[in-house]
């Protein structure tokens, strides 16, 4: 079992940045793949960015040369640097840690609102 525990969503000017923070339990954490996805009000949720066991990443389009998604597997941590910050990030932010269709965890969100 895995508990992901997100942190640092908050209010940010556009151009603004945010660094959210993921905090993971469990064992073998550093064999998931880890992620971050969001939810906008009225959307499906999407993936943002991931970062597998090898540290290989993988970003959505929209978020390219603007965020960034590192891991820290001695503090069980992942991490989402998110800089130039717009409305249309404005979302849920949700960690995920996957290793298979039985092995899929989320934590419970963490609000980004990108608004002047």
């Amino acid at each position: 079992q895995v508990q992901l525990v997100e942190s640092g969503g908050g209010l940010v000017q556009p151009g603004g940045s945010l660094r959210l923070s993921c905090a993971a339990s469990g064992n073998f954490l550093y064999s998931y793949r880890m992620g971050w996805y969001r939810q906008a009000p009225g959307k499906q949720r999407e993936l943002v960015a991931q970062v597998t066991s090898t540290r290989n990443t993988n970003y959505a389009d929209s978020v390219k040369g603007r965020f960034t998604i590192s891991r820290d597997n001695a503090k069980n941590s992942v991490y989402l640097q998110m800089n130039n910050l717009q409305p249309e990030d404005t979302a849920v932010y949700y960690c995920n840690a996957f290793r298979g269709i039985r092995d899929d965890y989320w934590g419970q969100g963490t609000q980004v609102t990108v608004s002047s």
